[in-house]
Parts: structure tokens; C-alpha cells; sequence
């Protein structure tokens, strides 16, 4: 009888989330739970504000997880009811409706119970474990194992005949199709993405925390449903469905939330002399699924009956229990078995997986896990740098050199292998190459015949068109794709260069990415090229390099193709952070095919004790001048020292921390220069320690900085810019960041030609067309979108205060333009209630003294 997922019910959005772990929640925490609850329920898109501090994070996994509890018992249900509609007798269809309950409670009960038996299977094998010294294996490198006339060098005719995509590929996760044991179908999920691992890590502690007992096994009668009603007393956290099974394997009553976290090769291998090789560890991963014997990575289990069990039992184990990518190799090494290939069979049985943003967004590395996000939930957190990441991932770059070198291993591998090659593999070849050396011919010859420094690809094959025939880009992506070329090709010249005593040219085997794959890479965007795209020729400058490398670039101007697919596939996305303000930006760049009604906004215009923050906007400085700091005025020297003057002033009644952020480490050189110049320093210093952000590591920098804040009463001074590593992704709590402060508007040089066809797409989409006899090459839409992408800056400087909460701190923007509505309209809404305009540098000193004032009595 089929069944569908989803029946007529429709799931009321809850007032309580008894999952959720501390009662009672804060009414912002309910908000949104409430809020995603129903985003989810109506298949909608999300855009959610909510300030770090509030919860965010434990209020998206207690509403994703307490919705896919509540429609598990809805498909449930619906199974049931549809035995309602045949024509036996009453009795009949009671009788069948019982024994399907208890067969669907066996059968969660029994899973239940495997898991339980693979904690424990997990606890022992740690302790045998850390118990004994565990011995590398020995491990035979392909290379030296290859004879320089196998037929391995040569290009493949069929990607199909190749290990890795036959047994391998769906055994051991690239396809992650169900195995042979496992009857339960695969389970609609959550898909939660951030940028890093290390975000992704703080997951794990509060899905621990879920009370998720409420949804264990629900009693499948035909009056039964989810309750929407505020649970009493000693009940807090039950359903009016009672739960069945018992609880005594799992922490506090509560059933553990089936979680795996996705990672790459590099993260997850624990075949630590393969890594000590260097190279591409993806390659010589995929050469050992291809050795037999002894050659075999140990870690990889045989094909065969026993070993693929010993597969299934890790893949058990890792849903069993919520694991980081760090609990991942532990339980690895426990088990001696590959968790790289063992969370990605644990995929289709999960009910949250978390992943970082490339591997969500790109639609190569989603096919090669088989994730399909038909009907799943999509939650993308720390979402304010999304449409950054999704312009990086269609952005691809290839400097001359790599081109050089790609030539010159073609070069060498069609000499070597001229004769044994297929006639189509030779033409092919001939053609890749004729395109490499036109092109790098063009990117010589740049210079010389100024070009324009930015072109649409049609335009780029005119300028090859007159030396090559036709260019089909897909053609040759495609033959490099099914031939494995750039494989062949990396292989052969590592070994070539590990037989040769020559040592004129670098050792490519133990650099990054090889020529080759960065050449295909860049032929794979211009395959996929749309009217979006923009082929842009730059000088790659570095300090690594006396002189500036020529590059070509390509890149997509819009985010919004590459993310419909995530779109239009989902169930429901949503977009969640502490600053998503402005959320114009999101709505017109990622989703300008929705309608109105499937984008649902949601922003907190509140923290959880208002007085915790107030928010200066401090337009003159104590010389009573207005204070602009725009780019050309960035050489006013006045102006410049009176801005000493201003942090000095606040440095003085700022009690701890204290954050400076400029624009750019430019000002931040010239102004450390002019005040130690004029003496501002020094009289800075007299009142707090100043540390300054650099270009290198900045966790030794911030240790040093909160170290001199614990044992100093004076506190502490940091200059920090605005879109570097300080301003984003690392916390200023408590003492740390008293006082965090703005100066000026950090907008981007316009001189880049990059942002300027990003300006000039977004007036293209609006139908706007700015006037030639106009001074500003972009019209309003480009112009909203310049505005929006500075403050998105600002926003995110400025998240780094408030923490948690019982933190408190204050906010300074020092910058005459933030008077303008239009402008400080673009602060998250929660900032809104605390504004202050001041109208003098006294009234704003004034104001920060009682707000310290007030801090000190309580």
C-alpha cells in the first residue's frame, strides 16, 4: 500500500518546546522557535536576526528537531489513517491498525536498541584503546608500486570502469545508497551548514542538551496529536503522547539526536604516513581504494561480508552518539576503521547533518556524498557570509605560473606516452593544449596590448577564436572529467620527478592543488559560464613574490543560480545569525525568483536585559568639527588627531577591554604613526595597554590582550580593522570588550574592478541604466548594494560584544554619516532601542561615563 510522507495535518505551530533544555526560555528564544517552527510547516525561506547571547543556536536545533519529531508522528499517523479508507469491517481495520503500531514501535525500539548495543561496543573499544600503544601499519606508496609502463598512466576511456566509482563509490559513501543490512528507508534531516568546523563543534554540546524524551516512540492512536499546549509542574517536557521504550542507555532519559558531521579527507584520515607524504591526499586516498593486499590502507575495511560489517558497526556507533570531527577520530582510532567513508554511510540514516558551507553549495561535492536535499531542511548559520562564500566558490583563478608548469608536464606526459595513446586521446590532448598555450599567449601579452581588465566570456572567445577552432569548454570538461587526465597527468609527473636527480624545478607532489586540476577547475566554470560571469585579468601581488603574477580570473557577479538549487530542492532554508541586518542584501541577491509570501523575515528588535547595551553614534569630536571619515579624507592629519584624542577621552573611563576597529590596516599604520608622532599615544598608554591586529596569527594576539585585562586593573586597549580576522568569528566577552568602537564607514574600493561589474550587474537586474553624463559609474541599485555590503562590515564588528546573556557593553560609531536614518537603519534591530545621536563630544563622554557609572553600582 503506498503511503505518502506527509498527510492532511497540518502541524499548529507550538507554543512550548519542551526539547528545548531550560525552563523557563527567554521570549526572544520562543520567538524564534516559534518563528522557524512555522517557516518549516510552510515551506518557506528564512532570513533570522537573533543576537549571540540569546541562544540562537540551541533555539534552531530545539525548533528544526521538535518539527521533525512532530512530522515523523504525522507520516506515522498517516500510515494509520489510511487503513480508514478501505471497505473491510471495522474490526478488521482495528485489528490491523494495532498490529501496524506495534510493528512501527518494534521497529523504532529495535534501531534504538542497536545503537544502544553500539555505545557500548564504542566505551569498550576506547578503553581496549587507550589502554595499549597502538602500532602504525606499513604502507607501500602506489608510486612504488607502479611500473613506468603500466597502463595506469593512460587516460581512462569510461569514468564508470574505475574503482572508486563502482563497488567503492556505493559501499563506502560516495554514493551512500543504503546497505545491504539496513532496512530502515532513508529519514528526512537537517542539513545544518556553517563556514568552519570549529562553529559546526559548538553543536554537539547543545544537542546533548535536548530533552528530546518527548518524542520517543509516539503512541500511534487515531485521537492522538502533537500537543501545542504549555506542559505543568513536574511535566514540563512530556507530550500528551506518552513515550515508550526504555531510556536506560541514554543520558538523563533522553534519546541521543542521530547526528554525523561531514568532513574532508585531510580532516578525517587517520593514515598518518600517507599524510606525511604531502601531495594530494584525496589522490593517494583514491590510489589505496585501489591496492590490494598489504597496500591496502588499513583503515579501510575489505570488501567483504565480515570486514563491511565491521563498516556498518562504526557507521552505528557514530549515530548512536553526537561527534565533532575531533570525537570522530577518536572512535576511529578506537575501531581501527576509516570515519572519513563511515559518516558518510551514516548519512541516510541521521536525523541532523552538519557540514560546512562548501560542501552544502557545491553541487559536485553534494553528488559525491549523495545528499539530496528533495524535502529536507536547510539551516545555514552565521549566514551573514553566505553570499561572500558563494561568489568564492564560482570564482576561479588561474595565475600564469600554473599555466606555465601545466604546459610543461603536458608537454612531457604526451612525449612519453605518443605512442600508446588512443587517436581520440591524442586529439583531445592536441586540443587541451592549443587552448592552454593561446591562453597563455593572451595573459603574456596583457600588458603590452591593454586590454581591458575585465571581459564577458563571449568576449574572451573572440580574442581565442581567431588562433583555435570552435571552443567547446563542456567538450573538454567533460573528456577531463570521464579520462581522469589531470589524475594521470599528477601521478606520472610525481613519479617521473621522485626518479629524476634533476632538481631545477620544484617538487609539485608536495604542493597544494596540481597544475593540472586548478586548469580544470577554471575550464569548469567557463563551461558553466552564464551572462552572470566576468573573465577578469589581475596582478596577483604577495610578499612572497618580488613581483606581481598575472592571473586570469573568472567570476560570477550574481549568487543567486548556484543557490537556487539549494532553493528550489529544500523543504525550507533558513538563513540564521546575530547580524543579518541588511536583509535587503539577502532577499534581492539570493532569492529574486521567490514570491513575496515564501520569504518570511524574522529579527530580534531586543536583547535580554536592555540595559546591558547602549549604542553612541558620535558625529563631532572635541574640537566640536564634524568627523568624516571617507577615504580622501583619510590624509586630514587635524582630523586624524582628533581622533587620538577621542579613543584617548573614552580610554579613560572605559573599565577592561576596549576595541578600536579602523577601516583598513592602512589607516591603522598611519594613525599608529601620527599619534606616536604628537605624543596621543603615550598618553593612551598611560591609561590602558594598546595592542594592535597584523596580518599573522591573532589568537597569540588576543591571549596577550586578555591576559593584560585579567591582571591589570588599567584593562586594555586593541586596534583592530574592520572585515579582518578580529571582526569576525572570535569573541569579545565580558571584560574583553567593555567599549567596542567604529570609526568611519569601512566601504570597499571602488577602485577594484571586480566590485565595480558587481555594481553595474546589480543596476543591470533593476532595469537601471546610469546617464553618461553621470560622475558615478552605478546607479541606486548599485549604490544599495555598496551601502548594504558596509554595513553587513560594521554589523559584524560590532556583534563581537555582547556574548552572552548577562554581558554588557557599549557601542561607539564615530562617523558623522551614521546620523543619516538611511544609514544607521541598517544596524541590527536590536540596537535600535539603545541609540543615542549625541549631539556634542561632551554629551557622548557624558553619556558613557553614567552608563559605566551604572554598570559599577550593580
Amino acid at each position: 500500500m503506498a503511503v505518502t510522507q506527509e498527510s492532511s495535518l497540518t502541524l499548529p505551530t507550538p507554543n512550548s518546546f519542551p526539547a528545548f533544555p531550560f525552563n523557563p526560555p527567554y521570549s526572544i528564544q520562543v520567538e524564534l522557535m516559534r518563528h522557524i517552527y512555522s517557516v518549516i510547516e510552510s515551506r518557506q525561506v528564512s532570513i533570522a536576526e537573533s543576537p549571540t547571547g540569546t541562544g540562537k543556536t540551541l533555539s534552531l536545533l530545539s525548533a528544526t528537531v521538535t518539527w521533525l519529531d512532530d512530522d515523523k508522528y504525522r507520516a506515522r499517523k498517516g500510515e494509520l489513517d489510511a487503513l480508514s479508507g478501505d471497505d473491510a469491517p471495522e474490526w478488521v481495520i482495528s485489528q490491523t491498525r494495532d498490529r501496524l503500531r506495534r510493528e512501527l514501535e518494534a521497529d523504532e525500539k529495535e534501531y534504538e536498541e542497536r545503537l544502544a548495543a553500539a555505545r557500548k561496543r564504542e566505551e569498550a573499544q576506547k578503553r581496549k584503546f587507550f589502554a595499549r600503544n597502538v602500532k602504525r601499519q606499513k604502507l607501500s606508496s602506489p608510486e612504488e608500486t607502479v611500473s613506468d609502463e603500466d597502463d595506469s598512466f593512460l587516460p581512462d576511456d569510461d569514468e564508470d570502469d574505475s574503482v572508486e566509482n563502482g563497488m567503492w563509490r556505493r559501499r563506502l559513501g560516495y554514493a551512500n545508497s543504503a546497505p545491504h543490512d539496513d532496512s530502515q528507508p532513508s529519514r528526512t534531516k537537517i542539513f545544518y551548514a556553517s563556514r568552519t568546523h570549529s562553529q559546526l563543534s559548538q553543536i554537539v554540546p547543545e544537542l546533548r542538551r535536548l530533552r528530546r524524551e518527548a518524542h520517543r516512540n509516539v503512541s500511534l492512536s487515531s485521537d492522538s496529536q502533537p500537543t501545542t499546549e504549555e506542559p505543568a509542574g513536574d511535566d514540563r517536557g512530556k507530550r500528551k503522547y506518552e513515550p515508550t521504550g526504555s531510556h536506560a542507555d541514554t543520558r538523563d532519559g533522553s534519546p541521543e539526536t542521530r547526528f554525523v558531521s561531514l568532513g574532508s579527507r585531510k580532516q578525517l584520515c587517520l593514515n598518518e604516513e600517507l599524510k606525511a607524504k604531502g601531495g594530494d591526499l584525496d589522490e593517494r586516498c583514491r590510489d589505496l581504494l585501489q591496492a590490494g593486499g598489504d597496500k591496502r590502507c588499513p583503515y579501510l575495511p575489505k570488501p567483504d561480508a565480515i570486514e563491511d560489517e565491521r563498516l556498518h558497526d562504526f557507521r552505528d556507533q557514530i549515530l548512536a552518539s553526537p561527534k565533532d570531527i575531533e570525537d570522530l577520530i577518536v572512535a576511529g582510532k578506537a575501531s581501527q576503521t576509516c570515519p572519513y567513508f563511515a559518516s558518510r554511510e551514516a548519512i541516510s540514516q541521521a536525523e541532523v547533518v552538519t557540514l560546512p558551507y562548501n560542501l552544502l553549495l557545491h553541487r559536485d561535492a553534494r553528488e559525491a556524498l549523495n545528499i539530496d536535499l528533495t524535502n529536507q531542511v536547510v539551516v545555514i548559520d552565521e549566514a551573514h557570509n553566505l553570499i561572500s562564500s558563494l561568489l568564492a566558490l564560482s570564482t576561479v583563478t588561474l595565475p600564469l605560473g600554473t599555466l606555465n608548469v601545466c604546459l610543461e608536464q603536458l608537454t612531457a606526459y604526451i612525449s612519453r606516452f605518443k605512442n600508446r595513446l588512443a587517436s581520440k586521446h591524442v586529439l583531445h590532448l592536441k586540443r587541451l593544449y592549443r587552448l592552454l598555450h593561446t591562453l597563455k599567449a593572451l595573459l603574456s601579452n596583457w600588458q603590452q596590448q591593454n586590454l581591458n581588465a575585465v571581459m564577458t566570456v563571449d568576449d574572451l572567445l573572440s580574442k581565442l577564436g581567431g588562433k583555435l577552432e570552435e571552443i567547446n569548454f563542456l567538450e573538454i570538461q567533460n573528456y577531463l572529467r570521464k579520462s581522469k587526465l589531470a589524475r594521470k597527468i599528477t601521478t606520472y609527473t610525481q613519479k617521473a620527478r621522485a626518479e629524476s636527480e634533476k632538481k631545477g624545478t620544484p617538487d609539485y607532489s608536495e604542493m597544494g592543488t596540481p597544475p593540472l586540476y586548478a586548469v580544470q577547475e577554471f575550464i569548469a566554470a567557463l563551461a558553466a559560464a552564464t551572462d552572470d560571469g566576468r573573465i577578469i585579468f589581475t596582478h596577483n601581488s604577495s610578499r612572497e613574490q618580488s613581483t606581481p603574477e598575472i592571473q586570469i580570473k573568472y567570476q560570477s557577479l550574481n549568487p543567486a543560480p548556484q543557490f537556487r538549487a539549494v532553493v528550489d530542492a529544500a523543504r525550507s532554508v533558513i538563513l540564521a545569525g546575530g547580524t543579518m541586518s541588511p536583509m535587503s542584501d539577502f532577499t534581492s541577491q539570493l532569492f529574486p525568483h521567490l514570491p513575496n509570501s515564501r520569504i518570511a523575515l524574522f529579527s530580534c528588535n531586543h536583547i535580554t536585559s536592555e540595559s546591558n547595551l547602549q549604542t553612541l553614534i558620535v558625529p563631532r569630536g572635541p574640537q566640536g568639527s564634524e568627523l568624516n571619515f571617507k577615504f580622501s579624507n583619510m590624509e586630514n592629519r587635524d582630523q586624524l588627531l582628533e581622533l587620538g584624542q577621542i579613543v584617548a577621552n573614552f580610554a579613560r573611563i572605559v573599565p577592561g577591554g576596549m576595541v578600536v576597529f579602523l577601516p583598513s590596516y592602512r589607516t591603522l599604520e598611519k594613525v599608529k604613526n601620527l599619534w606616536d608622532e604628537k605624543g596621543i599615544m603615550g598618553s593612551i598608554r598611560n591609561k590602558k595597554k594598546v595592542f594592535m591586529e597584523s596580518t599573522t596569527d591573532v589568537h597569540e594576539l588576543l591571549a596577550q590582550y586578555a591576559e593584560e585585562i585579567r591582571s591589570s586593573a588599567k584593562g586594555a586597549l586593541l586596534l583592530a580593522v574592520v572585515g579582518a580576522k578580529l571582526s569576525e568569528g572570535l569573541n569579545f566577552s565580558d571584560d574583553l570588550a567593555r567599549m567596542v568602537m567604529v570609526i568611519g564607514l569601512p566601504f570597499a574600493n571602488l577602485g577594484s574592478a571586480e566590485l565595480q561589474e558587481r555594481l553595474k550587474h546589480a543596476d543591470r537586474l533593476a532595469g537601471q541604466v546610469v546617464p553618461k553624463s553621470s560622475n558615478s559609474t552605478y546607479g541606486a541599485a548599485g549604490k544599495e548594494l555598496y551601502e548594504n555590503m558596509c554595513m553587513n562590515s560594521v554589523n559584524q564588528s560590532i556583534g563581537r560584544a555582547i556574548r552572552h546573556k548577562n554581558d554588557w557593553s557599549m557601542l561607539v560609531l564615530v562617523d558623522m554619516r551614521y546620523q543619516s536614518e538611511k544609514i544607521h537603519g541598517k544596524l541590527p534591530k536590536w540596537i535600535e532601542k539603545s541609540l543615542v545621536i549625541t549631539q556634542s563630544f561632551g554629551q557622548a563622554i557624558k553619556s558613557a561615563s553614567q552608563f559605566f557609572a551604572s554598570k559599577r553600582e550593580s
